[in-house]
């Protein structure tokens, strides 16, 4: 049996390509797994993606599930309390501004009617396919995370650079940026065209 090609960064551990296989690149549409997504992509900068990996668990913990409606509502002794505790990233300005991001993510709610409709609006309601040919090729931003940011952060949010936004639109699958010779390029492309019931994102022949 012919072993899958993956993205190189994808074989680093069995974590790590369970991630890949499995979560990385797929388009996300709940709010709540968007709201998850970015808040661990904000707690990786300045860090490697293995280290927030191996802390999901205690950060979804220490976070309360990734409630929007709770985190919001983090006290500042809440906050102190998360200052201690050694399962997650203790960086004061990265939870403080989770806090104020689940917020900012309230009121976009209730103005676009979800977070997803407000973040997929900006790629047309369809992810951004790319084709690099090897993980060197891949940007840390593009025009799409430019824009993102930039009204992120005109609308309050904190903690949110193009490169962080980049990240995190690759985690939900906003931008496809698997390499094309990974066997998951294709099979999300398939698998959105099959969904949309369009042949415009069958994989190229």
């Amino acid at each position: 049996m012919t072993e899958k090609k993956r993205c190189r960064w994808g074989t680093a551990s069995e974590k790590m390509m369970s991630y890949h296989d499995e979560i990385w690149g797929v388009p996300e549409f709940d709010d709540q797994k968007l709201f998850t997504k970015l808040i661990l992509d904000m707690n990786q900068a300045g860090l490697s993606w293995n280290t927030i990996l191996n802390k999901w668990e205690s950060f979804e913990s220490a976070y309360d599930g990734f409630s929007i409606e709770k985190v919001a509502a983090f006290t500042p002794e809440k906050v102190a309390a998360l200052m201690e505790d050694p399962g997650i990233i203790r960086n004061r300005r990265k939870i403080e501004a989770a806090v104020n991001n689940a917020q900012k993510v309230l009121q976009l709610q209730a103005e676009f009617g979800s977070f997803s409709n407000y973040l997929w609006k900006f790629a047309g309601g369809q992810p951004q396919v790319n084709y690099w040919e090897t993980e060197a090729d891949v940007p840390a931003n593009s025009p799409l995370s430019d824009a993102i940011s930039k009204d992120l952060k005109r609308r309050g949010f904190k903690f949110i650079g193009t490169t962080i936004i980049y990240a995190f639109l690759q985690a939900v699958g906003i931008i496809n940026d698997h390499t094309i010779d990974c066997f998951r390029h294709d099979e999300l492309l398939t698998s959105w065209a099959h969904s949309q019931n369009t042949e415009q994102f069958l994989p190229k022949s």
